[in-house]
């Protein structure tokens, strides 16, 4: 049995993600990952031939990381309590992550969406999806899911946590942990206005 990689997958991405949290996505070159991860430059090249390979695997393996707790959070029950964990989740996970966080803060575009692989793209889409879909199907656990409805399901579980996570990124500090109750309490308030418009 062959010994495992010194300078495997996560290590490079980790080291990514550390350059693109303090620097922005165009820190993020093949050296610079190579530098930070103390690792030579032919081991990055070895796992992602390109740089467009390696910024779809930072920007995916972070996504995923993110969802995972998302989409549990939308399935719990009573669909009420599903809406205020997933808002909930979003400062928590971020508080619990900061540097994962602050690359969600950007977008896939900033990481060069358009030029990665075509399988990462597929993925970027196929997640996309399965957020969409459980936000569509936890409005309509909520009520009828008019397009009104899942825009406020929207403003509480993504818009309202992000602007949270974002204006403490801005300042410089650390999210502080009644925030994630906060930003939950608040989401259940927005579930209790009446929505109108077709």
């Amino acid at each position: 049995m062959g010994r495992p990689s010194q300078h495997d997958v996560d290590r490079l991405l980790d080291a990514a993600v550390r350059l693109a949290a303090q620097s922005g996505p165009g820190s993020v070159t093949m050296a610079a990952v190579a530098r930070e991860a103390g690792a030579p430059s032919g081991s990055v090249y070895h796992r992602f031939p390109s740089r467009a390979a390696l910024l779809a695997a930072l920007w995916l393996r972070t996504v995923d990381r993110f969802q995972e707790g998302f989409l549990a959070a939308t399935h719990e029950e009573p669909p009420e309590r599903a809406v205020m964990a997933a808002a909930g989740h979003v400062v928590a996970w971020s508080r619990a992550n900061p540097l994962q966080a602050r690359v969600l803060l950007y977008g896939p575009a900033d990481f060069g969406e358009s030029d990665w692989p075509q399988d990462a793209r597929e993925r970027l889409r196929t997640g996309n999806r399965r957020i969409e879909e459980a936000l569509v199907a936890l409005a309509r656990r909520l009520g009828p899911g008019t397009p009104p409805e899942i825009e406020r399901l929207v403003l509480a579980t993504v818009d309202l946590p992000y602007a949270t996570v974002r204006r403490h990124h801005q300042a410089g500090g650390s999210i502080p942990a009644h925030a994630e109750d906060l930003v939950a309490r608040c989401a259940g308030l927005l579930l209790a206005q009446p929505v109108t418009g077709g």
